[in-house]
């Protein structure tokens, strides 16, 4: 149980930094999703056309240099910007801190298609003569790009990389980053998620040739989890970084603590390649809140995956129907409803936007909810309006990806 843990077994999150298409760092990301702002706006993708689409406006120059952005990569630097809010949010100073004694680990759903297509793109302009590729390609391109181009910016000599997994990325970042504190291997971890999607043309066609990407005459309509006239998903880009720390360090510095990061699981459909296993699903969640343990009553809020496809959302509600039973104590929420799909960064952003739940008791809604569908019939579901509720101790957070891979973390408001 948690409460027998030591200090020195028990992490915490003590700094979040994130960038999202309708909020820059927490305190904006928040009061969006409790004022019903979106984030989607149009975009013109080459080969495609006007597609709907999440982007951020963070400025990138605040931590890096131009020649650092022109050397490096989209996701790179929205990496960089969410490490260091992080930092900073957690108060900090890496001056004082063993840089080879911090870990960087990162979900994401894949990386480098966005530079090979730039690349490719551009060489079609000299009759794809290759003496005009880019000599950042390599680099740019290399899987382990985004957390090392934090190091690179930090100076961090620890362990770094990023984890490969679909869009559970986010969560298995913040799971592997909690893990590695408890092996001790290191003292501090930047753990989270981030995705550069939007840069690839080819994300567009492909769920275009599923019959999965979203379209809407008005772009802050088109994510629409649970509607039944929802038609697919909407492309976002955005980034999230958490600072994780055990807790004795935490206590040790005074440090603000958001919460306690008690349960987690990770699993495998071994099924399909895109359609979700609602089996697997139950046994993710269960697996986590028996980490947790605790029991399915205890949770008070679920952050749901819902992407806004008809086999997600309704294998993902049966799931939860199946756990927490068809009028479950818990308040149930989206957040892709506000931002899109941001890919492997998803599950770290929703976390961060229910976060302040523990403070100010209010679940943020899930909007352009307006014909609930029959087959997601969740009677917890807190639409269109948040909803202030009278004890938050428990969020669950759940994050599936394509592969059939499922995560779902839990967090607990911090008490000693």
């Amino acid at each position: 149980m948690v409460a027998n843990r030591s200090d020195e077994t028990r992490v915490v999150i003590t700094g979040v930094g994130l960038t999202a298409p309708n909020g820059n760092n927490l305190a904006e990301f928040r009061k969006s999703l409790l004022t019903g702002k979106s984030g989607i706006q149009k975009l013109n993708i080459r080969y495609i056309g006007e597609v709907v689409a999440g982007l951020c406006d963070f400025d990138p120059l605040k931590y890096q240099k131009k020649k650092e952005l022109r050397r490096g990569t989209r996701a790179g630097s929205i990496a960089v910007y969410c490490a260091q809010e992080a930092l900073a949010d957690a108060r900090l100073d890496l001056a004082c801190a063993d840089k080879s004694r911090i870990g960087v680990y990162l979900g994401i759903t894949e990386h480098g298609t966005v530079e090979t297509e730039n690349e490719v793109y551009e060489i079609k302009q000299f009759d794809y003569d290759v003496k005009y590729w880019s000599h950042h390609h390599n680099p740019r391109v290399v899987a382990n790009n985004p957390a090392g181009e934090v190091t690179l910016n930090l100076g961090i000599t620890g362990p770094h990389y990023t984890l490969g997994a679909a869009c559970a990325g986010g969560n298995i970042g913040l799971i592997h980053g909690l893990q590695m504190l408890l092996l001790n291997e290191v003292n501090l971890a930047l753990a989270g998620g981030v995705s550069e999607s939007t840069g690839s043309f080819g994300i567009f066609a492909g769920f275009r040739s599923e019959g999965a990407l979203a379209s809407h005459p008005d772009p802050e309509k088109a994510s629409r989890p649970f509607d039944k006239d929802r038609n697919g998903v909407v492309v976002s880009e955005g980034g999230c970084v958490f600072v994780l720390e055990r807790l004795s360090d935490a206590i040790t510095r005074g440090a603000k603590i958001y919460c306690e990061i008690v349960g987690y699981a990770i699993n495998s459909d071994a099924s399909d390649f895109i359609f979700p296993d609602r089996e697997r699903q139950i046994q993710c969640i269960r697996l986590a809140l028996n980490k947790a343990g605790i029991s399915p009553e205890d949770i008070d809020i679920i952050n749901t995956h819902g992407t806004g496809t008809v086999e997600g959302d309704t294998v993902e509600c049966q799931a939860i129907r199946e756990v927490f039973g068809e009028s479950p104590h818990a308040h149930i929420n989206n957040t892709k409803s506000f931002i899109g799909h941001a890919m492997g960064a998803a599950g770290a952003l929703e976390l961060a936007g229910n976060l302040p739940s523990f403070e100010d008791y209010l679940v943020h809604p899930t909007i352009n909810l307006d014909h609930l569908d029959p087959k997601c019939p969740l009677g917890s579901l807190v639409i269109n309006e948040p909803r202030r509720i009278d004890k938050v101790d428990y969020i669950l957070n759940n994050s599936f990806g394509m592969l059939g891979i499922n995560s779902v973390v839990v967090v607990k408001r911090f008490d000693k």
